[in-house]
């Protein structure tokens, strides 16, 4: 695939926004575990191998352990994430797939016990971001690099 458009590159200044959400969501009260596991859920769902490639490499960077990346697109039937995580990848799922949950009652109640009101919407924030990088990534064709020998 080549890819289109390197959208860095064309127009860096309409990107500084995304660029803000992103460093406001990381400076915010979640782990980074849980975002990073956010973000490669998210990119799986959309098909975006850019962001899968790069979030991937992003988790095991920051300590994920190479189960719980593979298992990731199973998680129901997984148990190596715990309660918190779950319910941020239903509420993942539902953000995602809005068109098709409209945001489930039962994934936002999941949220319930699990995160405060703060974390609720930094959860969110994370979730609109990595969804407009996929889309970006995606329209775009942005490839992800080929392994090194």
């Amino acid at each position: 695939m080549t890819p289109r458009l390197d959208y860095f590159a064309a127009a860096p200044e309409a990107l500084k926004g995304m660029l803000a959400l992103e460093k406001a969501v990381a400076a915010g009260p979640l782990e980074h575990s849980l975002r990073e596991l956010v973000k490669l859920r998210a990119s799986q769902i959309n098909g975006c191998a850019f962001c899968i490639d790069m979030h991937a490499r992003d988790a095991r960077k920051a300590g994920e352990t190479e189960a719980r990346i593979y298992l990731l697109n199973a998680w129901r039937e997984a148990p190596h994430y715990t309660p918190r995580e779950r319910a941020a990848l239903a509420w993942t799922e539902a953000l995602t797939l809005v068109a098709s949950t409209a945001a489930l009652d039962a994934a936002w109640e999941g949220l319930e016990g699990h995160f405060t009101d703060a974390e609720k919407v930094a959860l969110s924030l994370q979730i609109c971001a990595i969804n407009s990088w996929n889309r970006l990534a995606i329209g775009f064709r942005s490839v992800p690099p080929l392994p090194q020998a």
